[in-house]
């Protein structure tokens, strides 16, 4: 069985990203990492070079600035380097992790595990992932149906597939129809840091990235203004190889106490509330869980 893995790159440094301890996070378990590195104007490419790893292959690429956003598909430009780094990739499986996502020291071999387990299963086209999104600092994470908190980050390599944006992939059945991959669970977690970054950087980030998703100008961003009840203290360890780049913190992040709730945070919490009383999760899922 080959692995690879595969993410797409511009101003990493610069846009806040953790993108050195995301690649180091997987490179135990792959025998290949593709990079699609747009054009810079920081340090991330020599940071990449610097990790200085066999496995990493360095693919340069052009970003298509004039994708209009006001199309139903938004965030085409992921798509597409997204799709370049994974049409690039040799292994029987890809693994897309993205540039603030880290995986775990502990989970790799249970990822192995499930990759060998349905590497011979053709119903099995995908693994899915659950997700731990971390807000504000190192010690809370957000948890309510507005955070995606399972995806599938793994995709057979063997199947006509490509990303349309950055979140998700779609398998293609013929050349005008396409659906959301079968997919297990891989028993693992993805940890994802981009809430994290300070706001200045999140806000330099917002405003190089935002005309790929809408015409009218970023919001500045406040971490302050979300509904505290989204909210979790994270009581566990963090990947080993995140730890240096992790921000000091004590204790939750703390909300803004008269942040009012939008209409979209009332409706989560109705939506939390009927998770507590029944058992089960408003997930949004772009696969289909094969049993």
């Amino acid at each position: 069985m080959k692995i690879s893995g595969c993410t797409f790159l511009r101003n990493g440094q610069k846009l806040g990203y953790p993108f050195v301890p995301s690649i180091r996070s997987i490179l135990p378990l792959v025998d290949e990492f593709i990079i699609a590195l747009g054009p810079c104007d920081d340090e991330t490419e020599a940071m990449v070079r610097a990790i200085g790893d066999p496995k990493i292959r360095i693919i340069p690429t052009q970003w298509n600035e004039r994708i209009q956003p006001d199309y139903s598909l938004k965030g085409y430009v992921y798509g597409q380097q997204k799709s370049i780094a994974m049409f690039n990739c040799t292994g029987d499986w890809a693994f897309y992790l993205e540039a603030d996502e880290v995986l775990h020291e502990q989970d790799l071999p249970r990822i192995r595990a499930a990759m060998e387990k349905h590497l011979n299963d053709p119903r099995v086209e995908a693994l899915a992932f659950d997700y731990l999104h971390f807000y504000g600092n190192a010690n809370t994470y957000a948890w309510s149906p507005r955070w995606y908190r399972s995806e599938v980050r793994v995709i057979r390599n063997t199947i006509p597939s490509w990303g349309p944006e950055g979140l998700f992939f779609v398998v293609m059945d013929s050349h005008k129809q396409g659906r959301f991959p079968r997919a297990a669970h891989a028993g693992a977690t993805i940890y994802h840091y981009g809430w994290v970054r300070s706001e200045a950087q999140m806000d330099l980030k917002t405003s190089a990235t935002h005309k790929y998703w809408e015409a009218k100008p970023a919001d500045k961003i406040d971490y302050s203004q979300v509904d505290p009840m989204s909210l979790r203290l994270f009581t566990g360890q963090h990947p080993q190889v995140v730890q240096p780049w992790l921000p000091p913190a004590e204790g939750i992040f703390k909300a803004d106490p008269n942040h009012k709730l939008t209409k979209r945070e009332k409706k989560h919490r109705r939506m939390l509330k009927l998770e507590q009383w029944f058992g089960f999760k408003f997930n949004k899922k772009h696969y289909h869980l094969v049993k």
